[in-house]
């Protein structure tokens, strides 16, 4: 059987700890490097973004106080900012604690508008004494090819910006953090980004692009999220931008078929996150998102955090097995039995990490 170290070898990654210039990484000059992973990552994958807007302006909508059964309060809101091309505003709902006072708090980007969901199982979230701020990604930028010329992507110019919808989504999640910054409610050092699929690629991107975030929960982000590109399994880069070349900048498309040209791979994007903390949810049976090449992803990010003297990713020297839940260091790591899904199991795991 191999070794970690010995699969990893064999995948032949870009060093993670070595500038582009060829000059070493020191724990003295890592967050120099970190913006180079970052811009490597939008250069080549997910576009480049506007700056943040001067201001974000929020507006209560709708307010229902002491919900699921007077555990939490339920505020309908809108945040809305200025654009290049006017002001552009977005719907969220926000769930926190009755009467909480410096708590954590999830921005969950969401496949759907509805609170509660079957990816958000809001009484649980109170239970731990978390708040949540839920966005609708469609509300931001629509999933589907429309060339850019709609949501958040018709604010700015296409010629300028560079950014696939996945960065989008990842921008307004950054929105909601402005605001969170302004409340007295929040715990500002345990904010976290979830998202599941091509959300949990968002909640990666986000948290890699805003160093506010606390932590990122990518819940069966697979390819072009946690999972190794090179000689992965499943979805490729060639299969995922023939099918969604909307989600990353024109770019990334040449590297189809080229995983191994490619001067990045995955572990760049959870490492972008050092010393922060990423939580990754795999499945078994998710073979799309290959949970061996999630795993080796982890294994080979935690030298970031080992560099900065902190405890990556905590694991035996084997490839995972279902039931497996690693979490002693500032990488953690499961796989549960069953399909893609974003499960309360899966839930769970990020509740306790918070």
């Amino acid at each position: 059987m191999n070794t970690i170290e010995e699969l990893l070898q064999k995948r032949k990654l870009p060093e993670l700890l070595r500038f582009a210039n060829g000059e070493s990484v020191t724990r003295e000059n890592w967050e120099t490097r970190r913006k180079e992973l970052v811009d490597i990552l939008c250069r080549e994958v997910y576009g480049y973004a506007p700056p943040a807007p001067a201001h974000v302006v929020v507006t209560e909508t709708k307010r229902k106080d002491k919900d699921y059964a007077g555990k939490g309060t339920v505020r309908n809101l809108t945040l809305s900012f200025p654009t290049d091309k006017g002001e552009f505003s977005f719907p969220v709902v926000e769930v926190v604690p009755t009467d909480a006072g410096n708590c954590p708090v999830f921005v969950h980007v969401n496949f759907r508008p509805d609170v509660p969901d079957r990816y958000l199982p809001i009484e649980e979230i109170l239970d731990a004494g978390c708040g949540v701020i839920r966005i609708y990604y469609n509300d931001i930028a629509f999933d589907g090819e429309d060339g850019f010329t709609g949501g958040l992507a018709a604010m700015y110019d296409r010629k300028k910006y560079t950014w696939g919808k996945i960065r989008m989504w990842a921008f307004a999640a950054s929105r909601v953090m402005d605001y969170l910054q302004t409340v007295d409610y929040a715990d500002k050092n345990r904010i976290a980004v979830v998202g599941h699929s091509r959300l949990g690629k968002t909640a990666l991107v986000t948290a890699a692009t805003d160093p506010r975030f606390a932590m990122a929960c990518a819940n069966d982000s697979g390819c072009t999220g946690d999972a190794l590109s090179r000689d992965k399994v499943g979805e490729s880069v060639k299969a995922i931008n023939g099918k969604f070349p909307y989600w990353f900048c024109d770019t990334y498309r040449q590297y189809g078929d080229r995983e191994h040209e490619m001067p990045f791979d995955q572990h760049f994007l959870v490492a972008a996150i050092a010393p922060r903390r990423v939580a990754l949810g795999s499945a078994v049976e998710d073979t799309w998102a290959d949970p061996d090449s999630q795993y080796l992803s982890a294994c080979a990010a935690s030298a970031a955090w080992e560099l900065l003297g902190e405890k990556g990713f905590v694991h035996p020297d084997r490839l995972p097995v279902p039931g497996d839940c690693f979490d002693a260091g500032s990488v953690a790591f499961h796989l549960r039995e069953g399909t893609h899904f974003f499960s309360r199991t899966d839930w769970h795991r990020y509740l306790c990490l918070i």
